[in-house]
């Protein structure tokens, strides 16, 4: 299948009339384009439950080992994103697009710009990897055994930061040049080798649920098989990029120097975006090490007669996992392919063209979000149990999954007002806004932290979900004084009708779930993951079917937008309509 190169294109040419229509699709290059993404996310994002299941299998979700290497396997992404994370993925698409318009097709910009960031991702992941024990101490209050083990996962997991960087910026080269789909499906691969080396641990070493896997009993062959495969995972994701990086055809080579690239415009821009994610990771650190508390406090509870089960960071962790799969599955897909036509109509001048782009992206994306978000309240429960060891872990995880389903639909929202800011190499104004979040997020965190280790968890949970709706009126108020009125009210009027669709999705949805023993501790749902894989197969069909029949009640036309062009492919047998710019 090749890649629709015309999501790069502007959405309307600076010089031609605003349509009567301004928020009506020009055509179906986005959702074609957002579709391949969104398949691929979907496929991985799959692997990943499966990944993250057989993770839980092996050790758990609140066992004595889980903690401890869920923090350490966090520490690359993190202090990737705080450190480059915001450079490579939002400063560099409009970067890369004007160097495209030049001759070259911007192949002596790509040159320069993978050297630079190979080198620099090199020199940031051999010093961080070195300064592992430092770091671990830093970002955890773990002490004894459990501090020493965590060290030794994060060694293992820290050189991850330099094939995180490469397969972002090769990624949104691959971007900016129309080709959407490999950005999309590497992480299939890195799901697949995690997959592997799981399943050997679970074979050779057991199950947590077996052999209660613990820092004094842990071997150097279950760090291998755990965090070695889980780093050689995503080794692999980076390197498959560069097949089709290679079919681009822009004669890459290594080439050394900034002089007369534009590189150090991308710098200056760089530099402010670097402080924003310093900032908005710095309260995902805090985030951290308020959850460890009660990960600290856990055996503890574990020692009472009888034994009580409290959530830890890793139930926080698996809980975020699941309810971002909205947003990851069709809102970021979405996001990605717009990012570039709100890129390009700011490049030419073009307001009425990202006021539209904006207002139709936000009300599309809720079409998901909102049945997302429904889908995760109903079925709790189940999705808990697919990431548990026990009946009692699936209660703990499913209420977390709840609280943050809540603020779902706002995650997805926020992202995309946001990408309209470095659309327009406007990087500033996102600095404020996360300023003023991290400030309100770390009170959220101070105040959860103080409440009893049971709730701490599950209190963090409610700060996510509360962040999330006040990032978005946040990041309204300060877009519309940038790009003026986009149709707030139009977008809201949207949502509105969704949500009533949602909660009547929901009530069928919750129905079917009682049937199936939801609220008994004896149900059938609660007997086995393939019972709850069974529930949730069933469910999400019925409050699919009952959510699309409200949607045509309430005439929510957005609904064609989403899927009229989908529908298209599979009527011409899977060809995408020809348009110019398919390859």
């Amino acid at each position: 299948m090749s890649d629709t190169n015309t999501a790069s294109t502007p959405l309307q040419d600076a010089d031609r009339p605003v349509p009567d229509d301004p928020s009506a699709p020009r055509n179906g290059s986005t959702a074609r384009s957002s579709a391949i993404m969104a398949a691929g996310t979907l496929v991985s994002r799959l692997l990943g439950l499966v990944r993250v299941a057989l993770l839980a299998t092996a050790i758990g979700a609140s066992g004595q080992v889980s903690d401890l290497f869920t923090s350490a396997n966090n520490l690359p992404n993190f202090l990737y994103l705080m450190l480059a994370g915001g450079v490579f993925n939002a400063v560099l698409v409009p970067q890369i697009i004007r160097a495209s318009r030049r001759p070259d097709r911007g192949a002596d910009y790509v040159s320069r710009l993978l050297t630079l960031a190979a080198a620099a991702l090199l020199v940031l992941t051999v010093l961080v990897t070195l300064a592992a024990p430092v770091i671990v101490s830093l970002t955890t209050s773990f002490t004894g055994a459990n501090l020493a083990l965590t060290t030794v996962f994060a060694y293992w997991c820290l050189p991850q930061i330099f094939f995180y960087g490469m397969y972002a910026v090769t990624g949104q080269i691959l971007n900016a040049n129309g080709s959407f789909g490999p950005y999309m499906w590497a992480p299939v691969v890195n799901n697949i080798v995690s997959i592997a080396f799981l399943t050997v641990f679970i074979v050779l070493m057991g199950t947590e649920q077996v052999e209660l896997h613990s820092p004094d009993t842990w071997t150097s062959t279950q760090t291998l098989l755990l965090a070695g495969g889980t780093t050689l995972g995503i080794i692999i994701q980076a390197l498959v990029l560069f097949v089709p990086l290679k079919r681009l055809n822009l004669g890459l080579r290594p080439k050394f120097g900034v002089r007369g690239t534009g590189l150090g415009r991308t710098g200056k821009l760089a530099s402010v975006t670097i402080v924003t994610m310093l900032v908005g990771n710095g309260l995902y650190l805090v985030n951290q090490r308020v959850a460890t508390i009660a990960s600290d406090a856990r055996p503890r509870f574990l020692a009472q007669d009888p034994p009580v089960q409290i959530a830890g960071s890793t139930n926080l962790e698996f809980g975020a996992m699941v309810y971002q799969l909205p947003h990851a599955v069709i809102a970021l897909s979405l996001a990605t392919v717009m990012f570039n036509q709100l890129s390009s109509a700011h490049a030419d001048g073009d307001l009425p063209t990202v006021r539209a782009t904006l207002s139709h992206g936000l009300r599309i994306i809720g079409v998901a979000t909102v049945f997302g978000a429904a889908g995760l309240l109903t079925f709790a429960g189940p999705l808990g149990m697919l990431f548990s060891e026990s009946p009692e872990s699936a209660a703990i995880n499913g209420v977390i999954i709840a609280i943050l389903a809540v603020g779902a639909p706002f995650l997805s929202a926020n992202f995309f007002l946001n990408r309209v800011f470095y659309a327009s190499e406007d990087v500033k104004t996102p600095l404020k806004i996360q300023l003023i979040l991290s400030v309100v997020g770390v009170m959220f965190a101070v105040a959860a932290g103080m409440f009893d280790p049971r709730l701490i968890v599950p209190m963090l949970a409610v700060a996510y979900s509360v962040g999330n709706i006040i990032a978005v009126a946040i990041s309204h108020v300060f877009l519309t004084r940038t790009i003026g009125p986009y149709g707030a009210g139009h977008v809201f009027d949207v949502h509105v009708r969704l949500t009533i669709a949602g909660i009547t999705a929901a009530i069928a949805g919750t129905a079917l779930c009682w049937v199936f023993g939801g609220y008994d501790a004896e149900g059938f749902v609660w007997q086995s993951k393939l019972a709850a894989v069974v529930v949730l197969v069933i469910g999400g069909l019925v409050m699919a079917a009952v959510y699309l029949g409200m949607l045509k009640l309430l005439r929510i036309t957005e609904l064609d937008d989403f899927v009229g062009p989908l529908l298209a492919r599979f009527r011409r047998g899977g060809a995408p309509p020809s348009s110019p710019g398919n390859d």
